[in-house]
């Protein structure tokens, strides 16, 4: 006989067994929009099929269990050799090996590879974010590799493979390889010119040997990572294998792992180096420039990353509202709960909106001047305003769900916990907004590009115009420039946002965007756009139907 005392009623069903990708308006349209017509039909069938595993019970099983085992370090084997692995659950194992057989280590090598990359990044880390992390170093190491031949030649074959290989071999007997990147130090952190990191040359060319430490090393079971070190000509860029060509291990001491507010899937360690074996990446002096293709790439993937946590987090707020009642109707009818999801969905869509125009640059960068122009500015602009908006997005998604969203079961702990991150790696807020004002002083021709953008929009919106004239007015002033470049990347950032919505959003979309982030009509909190406008449509917009 049953115990219940109560029929359970009125709690929306989980958001599980449907399409993230087709579910997600926003993403399709940028993907039809960026892809070339002939490669449409394969892009949204790969990401659709993507999308149907992202959703399934299986994947968000996963990445639950990733997260309740997270990984652990073990120095040393039972006789006391030392060993430095990192042991994972199998469901990490199983949410990498999917990414990278889906390509999302590879946007370099195929049509409109970007886009279709940056679309399937933000829609298979919904189902869990800390495995992103190697994916988008390992994608993102190819540029940086590039600018030595002979080590591109060795090495992008394997780290734009669909094939996974886990465990600690020499390269060359593995299919598939995945990169992680060394950069910050005790000392210094974002100041890498103050890394004490010694790299010492061998007889052979380009050989070295590394002494000192790495603070923030992620993905230390990675089979090669992109390192910075101190050598006799200055700063310079270093690949450090974790297997020797022999089979031995390179000198690899892993200290401890960071005991983490989120992310905690994934494995971020302290790392010393004593004699470490490397090849170097580019000429002696030069490392900063070297690695710095690898951070812009990631930057992007930062971007996307808060897009894929805003989305799932909108997504699981709206599903909730459509089922919940209370007060005597539906949550999602309800005026003010309509302009609280409205306005949460405006700040995913901007996200997505912005995150696939930027790859969609990317695609065109090689043979277009006009769009690595672009980039230099609108990707650290983007990486700025877009990390930033993640946490209050997440937050007040989990607030939607009320006691429900506080409790773990419901995964919305697990966003939140994740959604400061993307600010903080690949440079915090400060670093994106000085690295704008370095463009913009010392590169004039991607301001000039920037404003082209933004200005393809003009006419179409008074408040876009206006905007648009404001900020013109606050790059012609100096003064103080470094104080307030907060405030001037933020309004970049929301221009570029306003004229991409104007161009491609449905009306009512773009309306309420220009209306509340450049017209003023809006409040200091999420739920506060003007009520004359077409909330209803902007919130079905959104809504993940299963």
């Amino acid at each position: 006989m049953a115990d219940s005392t109560h029929t359970v009623t009125n709690q929306a069903p989980p958001l599980v067994g449907y399409d993230v990708y087709t579910a997600d308006r926003a993403l399709t349209e940028a993907v039809e929009r960026h892809v070339a017509p002939e490669l449409r039909d394969v892009a949204h069938e790969e990401l659709s099929a993507l999308g149907q595993t992202a959703g399934s019970s299986q994947a968000q099983e996963w990445g639950t269990q990733a997260n309740e085992n997270p990984p652990k370090l073990r120095t040393h084997d039972r006789y006391g050799n030392r060993i430095d692995e990192v042991d994972f659950h199998p469901a990490w194992h199983r949410l990498l090996g999917h990414g990278v057989s889906a390509g999302l280590v590879n946007a370099w090598n195929r049509p409109a590879g970007h886009v279709r990359r940056a679309a399937g990044f933000l829609v298979w880390t919904q189902a869990e974010a800390g495995h992103g992390c190697p994916l988008s170093m390992t994608h993102a190491s190819v540029p940086a590799l590039r600018t030595d031949p002979a080590l591109a030649a060795e090495w992008e074959p394997r780290l734009t493979s669909t094939v996974y290989e886990q465990g600690l071999r020499p390269a060359a007997e593995k299919a598939g390889s995945l990169f992680g990147m060394g950069m910050t130090e005790k000392q210094g952190g974002s100041d890498v010119r103050a890394n004490t990191t010694r790299a010492e040359p061998l007889a052979a060319d380009g050989e070295y040997v590394l002494t000192g430490h790495k603070w923030f090393c992620s993905a230390p079971m990675s089979d090669g990572f992109l390192v910075l070190a101190q050598a006799a000509g200055g700063l310079t860029c270093f690949l450090v294998p974790r297997v020797l060509d022999d089979g031995t291990r390179n000198v690899f001491r892993i200290q401890r792992l960071k005991d983490k507010l989120g992310n905690r899937s994934n494995a971020s360690s302290e790392v010393e180096f004593d004699r470490t074996w490397a090849r170097r990446v580019g000429d002696e002096g030069r490392g900063v420039r070297t690695i710095i293709e690898m951070v812009a790439a990631t930057r992007l993937d930062c971007v996307l990353g808060s897009a894929a946590l805003m989305r799932q987090a909108v997504a699981q707020a709206v599903h909730h509202s459509a089922y919940r009642s209370a007060f005597g109707g539906l949550l999602i009818d309800k005026p003010l709960m309509r302009n609280v999801l409205a306005d949460l969905a405006l700040e995913s869509e901007a996200a997505t909106t912005l995150g696939l125009r930027l790859a969609a640059a990317y695609d065109a960068a090689a043979d277009d001047a006009g769009e690595r122009a672009f980039l230099r500015l609108a990707v650290p602009a983007a990486k700025y305003w877009v990390t930033k908006r993640c946490t209050p997005v997440v937050a007040e998604s989990l607030e939607c769900l009320g006691g429900n969203g506080y409790v773990e079961e419901s995964g919305m702990p697990r966003l939140l916990r994740e959604s400061p991150l993307n600010s903080i790696w690949e440079g915090s807020g400060n670093v994106q907004a000085l690295d704008v004002l370095r463009a913009l002083q010392r590169e004039p021709e991607a301001l000039n590009a920037f404003l082209k953008e933004v200005g393809t929009a003009r006419g179409a919106d008074h408040r876009l115009d206006a905007a648009i004239k404001n900020l013109l007015t606050e790059l012609a002033d100096l003064e103080g420039i470094e104080a307030r470049a907060r405030r001037l990347v933020e309004r970049m950032a929301l221009v570029l946002q306003g004229s991409l919505l104007v161009r491609w959003a449905p009306p009512e979309v773009a309306d309420a965007f220009c209306a509340s982030r450049l017209g003023g009509d809006w409040g200091t909190a999420l739920g506060t756009l003007p009520h004359s406008l077409d909330l209803a449509s902007v919130v079905e917009r959104a809504r993940a139907v299963v």
